[in-house]
């Protein structure tokens, strides 16, 4: 009776060796940090002409509530990823995200916005985070100023 040795493959680390995931992942970061500018530009807009908010902080109060929920989901972002798994936060961060447009759209409040804001913080909390560690994971020790650098520029190109 032969026995069969089931050996797992040894996982190649660094930019060259996965750089289609790694690719796949910046581009993720492109959607969440345009998600962002494309709200960043359009709420104060809605809030000056469509709500008829007159106090410019007032306007950006959103900003604000943006923050604060990103702050806290960065924070229990890292143990849900050991928890559940790095793809599985990452989903549960977009599911987050998709009703922020149509709440926007649709908003019948400043509230409302406010609310979108705070799914949107979620969101990045969740999403941004969890991109940042898995391309961390893919380089390895050596490339990891590489990948948050790569990282942090598609993002905020993307918000720009």
């Amino acid at each position: 009776m032969a026995i069969v040795s089931a050996t797992a493959p040894a996982v190649a680390l660094g930019l060259k060796a996965n750089w289609k995931q790694f690719a796949l992942l910046v581009l993720i970061n492109a959607f969440v940090g345009g998600m962002v500018g494309i709200e960043r530009t359009v709420v104060p807009l809605i809030g000056a002409e469509e709500f008829h908010v007159a106090s410019t902080t007032l306007v950006t109060s959103f900003i604000v509530s943006f923050g604060v929920v990103k702050a806290c989901a960065n924070v229990v972002s890292g143990q849900l990823a050991d928890t559940w798994g790095r793809k599985r936060v990452l989903i549960l961060g977009w599911l987050f995200g998709l009703p922020v447009p149509f709440m926007i759209i649709w908003a019948p409040s400043w509230g409302w916005i406010i609310a979108a804001n705070a799914l949107l913080g979620i969101n990045q909390g969740l999403a941004w985070s969890m991109t940042v560690i898995m391309k961390v994971d893919l380089v390895g020790p050596k490339s990891r100023g590489l990948a948050v650098g790569l990282n942090e520029f598609a993002g905020y190109l993307a918000v720009g």
